[in-house]
C-alpha cells in the first residue's frame, strides 16, 4: 500500500526527477528488503552464471551505480547497471524522458547520460557480495572511435562485475545501431573479447541488439554469434523506434520506446533468434508480469530483465513476477526454468 502510495506521488512529477527520487527513496532503506527470491524451480544457470532465479534488473535504472547496496536487498535474480561510456558526458538536452500511462510505456532519449567509467568503476569496487551484476557498455557520443569504447570500459571495470553487455543498439546515439551490420559487430564484438582475454577477465560478454531487425539482419547477427566462441549470449531487445502500436500521447516523442507496447514484437525477434542460435538469449521488452516473463522463457529465453514495467508497478513486482513464475513451472510440470526454455517457440514463429 504505502509502495502504491509512492508510485502516485511520484507520476505527478517530472518523469526523470521522481526516477531521481525513486533512487534516492531506495537507498534511505524504502524498498524490499528480503533479498533474492528464490526455490529450487527458479534456480538456473545462464553463461556459466548461477542465478537464485531468472528475473533481472535491466540496465537503464541505475546508470551509474549509485543503489547497488539497496538493489542488493531486492528479489531480482541479477542486476545490470549502466551504461557506462569511457568519459562522463550529460547525454541529450531535457526533457528526454516520457510516461506513455494509456500505453502502459516510456520513451527515452538519454543518449547515454553518465557519471563515467572510473566513477562507476570506483562504486562497484564497493558491490555488495553474494549477487551477481553486470555493466553495460557504452560508447562517448563524440568518440572517434567508438568501437574501441566498449573494450576500454571493460577493461577499467571488468574486475567488479559478473557480465558485461555490448550496446550496440539504443536508438539515442547517432549511428550507434550501424555497428550491428554484421563486418561492424564481428570487428566490434572480437575487439572486446580479445580485451577480456588480455586483461585476463572472466566475465561472459553480451551483446544486446534492436528489435527493429530484419530477418536478414537476425540471420548475420546469429552468424556472427557462431563465428566467435567467445561470445557469451544475446540480450534480445533493447528499445524500438516504431509507434504503430501506440495510442496515448507522447507517442511521436523521438526515442526509444519500451514498455507493453513493445511485448509482442520483442518475444518475436527473441523466437526467431533462438531458432537461429545456440546461445543463451536473455529477453528484454514489455515484461510486467509472471505471464510476460513466462512467455519469454518459452519462446526461448534463458533469463529475462525489466525496467518499465517498475515505474507503473513499483519495485515489489520482481518478487510478484519470480513467485508468480515458479507457479507456472509447477503447474506445467516443469523441474526448473531450464526445462521450458523455448518449450513453446512454435507459438511465436
Amino acid at each position: 500500500m504505502l509502495e502504491q502510495i509512492g508510485l502516485r506521488a511520484l507520476r505527478v512529477l517530472d518523469p526523470e526527477r521522481a526516477h531521481g527520487l525513486a533512487l534516492t527513496a531506495l537507498n534511505a532503506g524504502l524498498g524490499p528488503r528480503g533479498g533474492a527470491w528464490s526455490s529450487a524451480r527458479l534456480q538456473t544457470e545462464v553463461a556459466g552464471m548461477k542465478l537464485p532465479n531468472p528475473i533481472g534488473l535491466a540496465a537503464g535504472f541505475d546508470k551509474n551505480a549509485t543503489a547497488l547496496t539497496a538493489l542488493g536487498k531486492t528479489a531480482f535474480g541479477f542486476l545490470e547497471i549502466g551504461a557506462a561510456t569511457p568519459r562522463a558526458q550529460p547525454g541529450n538536452p531535457k526533457p528526454r524522458l516520457f510516461r506513455l500511462t494509456k500505453d502502459q510505456a516510456v520513451i527515452n532519449r538519454f543518449g547515454f547520460n553518465n557519471n563515467g567509467m572510473e566513477a562507476i568503476a570506483q562504486r562497484l569496487s564497493q558491490r555488495p557480495q553474494g549477487r551477481v551484476i553486470g555493466l553495460n557498455l557504452g560508447a562517448n557520443k563524440d568518440s572517434t572511435d567508438r568501437a574501441a569504447d566498449f573494450a576500454k570500459v571493460l577493461a577499467h571495470c571488468g574486475t567488479y562485475v559478473d557480465f558485461a553487455t555490448v550496446n550496440v543498439s539504443s536508438p539515442n546515439t547517432e549511428k550507434l545501431r550501424d555497428l550491428q551490420g554484421k563486418d561492424a559487430l564481428k570487428s566490434l564484438l572480437k575487439s572486446v573479447v580479445d580485451k577480456r582475454e588480455e586483461c585476463r577477465l572472466s566475465v561472459p560478454i553480451f551483446v544486446k541488439i534492436a528489435p527493429d531487425l530484419s530477418t536478414q539482419e537476425l540471420l548475420d547477427i546469429a552468424a556472427v554469434a557462431a563465428d566467435l566462441p567467445a561470445l557469451d549470449g544475446i540480450i534480445a531487445t533493447n528499445t524500438t523506434l516504431d509507434r504503430d502500436m501506440l495510442c496515448g500521447p507522447h507517442r511521436d516523442e523521438t526515442g526509444g520506446l519500451s514498455g507493453q507496447p513493445l511485448f509482442e514484437k520483442s518475444t518475436r525477434v527473441l523466437a526467431q533468434l533462438a531458432q537461429l542460435t545456440d546461445k543463451p538469449i536473455i529477453g528484454v521488452g514489455g515484461v510486467g508480469s509472471a505471464e510476460q516473463a513466462y512467455e519469454k522463457i518459452r519462446a526461448g529465453a534463458s533469463a529475462v530483465q525489466l525496467y518499465t514495467a517498475l515505474v507503473f508497478q513499483g519495485m515489489s513486482l520482481a518478487t510478484t513476477i519470480a513467485q508468480g513464475l515458479d507457479t507456472l513451472l509447477a503447474r506445467d510440470g516443469f523441474k526448473n526454468v531450464a526445462d521450458a526454455v523455448g518449450s513453446g517457440r512454435g507459438d511465436w514463429l
